[in-house]
């Protein structure tokens, strides 16, 4: 899997005040980044958990813990889909 680098910039304070170190920050960074991009239904819940650097469960695992729904399936796609297997 080849990667490409974002660079961002950040006041040197911002380490301090969070009290995490670099490789911290970035973990939390690519997890709430992962965690939107899925919630906004722009990336699936795979690439998500790709993008977080988390096995799949491990990241179904912090969805679930932070209330949000490990399915983006509608009542309409549910109900389509009772429809078809009738």
């Amino acid at each position: 899997m080849s990667t490409q680098t974002i660079s961002i910039d950040f006041p040197n304070d911002i380490f301090l005040a969070l009290n995490e170190s670099e490789t911290d920050l970035k973990n939390r960074i690519k997890l709430t980044l992962a965690v939107e991009l899925y919630k906004s239904k722009k990336l699936t819940i795979g690439k998500a958990a790709q993008l977080s650097g988390m096995t799949r469960l491990d990241f179904e695992k912090e969805l679930s813990k932070n209330k949000i729904s490990i399915s983006n399936l509608t009542e309409e796609d549910v109900l389509g889909d009772i429809e078809k297997l009738k």
